[in-house]
């Protein structure tokens, strides 16, 4: 025990012991119940209580007679006179043994058999052990006959207050909502105290805020801790540190005192709005970019977390509402712009959008503080790319009669580079497609001249492709179907299908059928 504390047990406890003492030895010690009680004038019965204790037994209802008490922690020079035991019987000659049994007898307690005194020969700890069951007899000290029953009693140890609070399931942590109003419930805190909570105000426990105010505050008596500043701003400051004391004996100078830490951290709620990280954004894109592709990405910031931070991203206004479109990012919270429609760099250069970023969840308590959303122009420059050559027509049907001359032009095929560069363009024939070379183009301005003669009665239809590649990039080139169809001209005499002989009978009449031929045109 610490030297403070031993000096304040012993300023406060002196007096009442030298009282115990002094009147203890006038006391003595009488059963509770019938059967421990022997007949009043008894030669064997205890000492009849004067008419004063008589009148303290009734002013003093909660005195328990058959209850001695000792003060724990006490350590004087001397063994502490506990009380003492007495029967009418005894003249004061020494005939009279007493005897003690039960917890601690001979060891703790010791009774001068003589006198009946009983003393306390170590010192006592309260919440070790708080009281003793012990039995008391007085015998003949010839004999060791009893002169009265055995009677059992209590010695109860009393409380001083030599135990300091303590937080067992500290330290704690709590959580409460950012921008809570006064008096919102956090948590609340618990002290226990080893001393005796019926005796005094030894376990009595006050709780207060050592650390952690103006922000916190606590009920004294039952621990709850509330918020006591309004408005506090997770974005701010999160997470605060709060030290809780409870202190005993009603919290009066003296008392003993436990403390404890709470960390409270402020969860989120959607009070910020989204907001871009720039108002203006620029992006380009080639030309021949695939749908669906992304061109850009947008950001909307919000100083929320988790759920309050997410938002959706829409095209609210511009002149590419129908080639563009926004979708949000699960895991960034980007906004992503994609393409929906081809585009085409001679037809349009750039566009301009209007994007918006709008919370997807809205506390109705700070509706007032809103709106939740922000916009942001997006500036979209269409550049442009290689495209290959592109044909006057997609596909061409050509006529030329058989007997067309050789290298007579039959057709003609056109294409140009789409290109702002606008490459010259070489023609050629897809020989895959022309196995028997009958065909030849010029490379220059692709017109197609006849090879070899044709014969419409061999072959009526030929198919050919052309190849239009860019001078300036081999690697752009586009094809296009040339349907040539071959027309007849009269070129075949006519023939006898067969050959046939005729008889004629020479009476034979006029007019009369002897034979039929057939004449074929090819």
């Amino acid at each position: 025990m610490p030297e403070r504390l031993t000096e304040m047990l012993m300023d406060t406890w002196t007096p009442l012991i030298i009282l115990w003492i002094t009147v203890l030895p006038s006391i003595y010690m009488a059963p509770m119940n019938q059967s421990q009680v022997l007949p009043s004038g008894s030669s064997t019965g205890l000492k009849r209580l004067t008419e004063e204790q008589r009148v303290l037994n009734r002013s003093k209802r909660g005195w328990v007679w058959n209850q001695m008490f000792v003060l724990e922690e006490f350590s004087g020079p001397e063994p502490i006179l506990v009380g003492r035991l007495h029967t009418d019987l005894d003249p004061g000659s020494s005939k009279i043994k007493y005897i003690l049994s039960g917890d601690g007898a001979g060891t703790i307690f010791v009774i001068n058999d003589k006198t009946g005194d009983i003393h306390a020969m170590k010192r006592l700890d309260r919440e070790e052990k708080a009281e003793y069951t012990l039995t008391a007899q007085a015998v003949d000290r010839d004999t060791n006959q009893p002169l009265e029953p055995p009677s059992e009693f209590i010695i109860k140890v009393q409380d001083i207050n030599d135990n300091a609070p303590e937080f067992v399931d500290g330290p704690y942590h709590a959580t409460v909502p950012e921008m809570s109003v006064v008096g919102t419930f956090v948590t609340k805190v618990t002290a226990t105290d080893a001393d005796d909570p019926v005796y005094g105000n030894s376990a009595k426990l006050v709780y207060s805020i050592l650390e952690g105010q103006p922000y916190f505050s606590i009920e004294p008596h039952t621990a709850i801790i509330k918020t006591a500043l309004p408005n506090m701003d997770r974005e701010a400051k999160e997470e605060y540190f709060v030290v809780i004391q409870a202190k005993d004996m009603g919290g009066h100078m003296g008392g003993l005192s436990g403390t404890t830490t709470v960390t409270i951290t402020l969860t989120d709620v959607n009070d910020n709005p989204p907001k871009f990280a720039q108002s203006l954004y620029h992006f380009s894109v080639m030309e021949d970019v695939a749908l669906g592709e992304p061109i850009g990405r947008v950001k909307a910031n919000d100083l929320d977390i988790g759920e309050n931070a997410k938002s959706s991203y829409d095209i609210i206004e511009g002149d590419g509402m129908d080639i563009f479109e926004i979708t949000t990012d699960a895991q960034t919270q980007d906004g992503i712009i994609r393409v929906r429609k081809p585009l085409d760099f001679e037809t349009k250069k750039s566009y301009t959008l209007k994007v918006e970023a709008a919370n997807i969840h809205i506390d109705p308590r700070f509706i007032s503080g809103g709106p939740f959303k922000d916009t942001a122009t997006v500036k979209i420059v269409v550049e442009d790319a290689d495209e290959p050559p592109v044909f006057s027509s997609p596909t061409y049907l050509l006529e030329v009669h058989e007997n067309a001359a050789i290298n007579s032009v039959i057709g003609q095929v056109t294409a140009h580079d789409p290109d702002v560069s606008s490459s010259p363009i070489r023609f050629s024939i897809d020989r895959h497609t022309d196995l028997e070379r009958q065909f030849n183009i010029n490379a220059e301005d692709g017109k197609i001249t006849l090879a070899t003669p044709l014969d419409r009665e061999t072959n009526m239809w030929h198919n050919i492709t052309i190849v239009a590649t860019e001078t300036r990039n081999h690697s752009q080139v586009s094809r296009v179907p040339v349907a040539i169809k071959v027309l007849d001209v009269n070129d075949n005499a006519p023939e006898f299908a067969s050959e046939h002989e005729a008889f004629l009978c020479e009476n034979g009449k006029p007019g009369q059928v002897s034979i039929s031929v057939f004449l074929c045109c090819c």
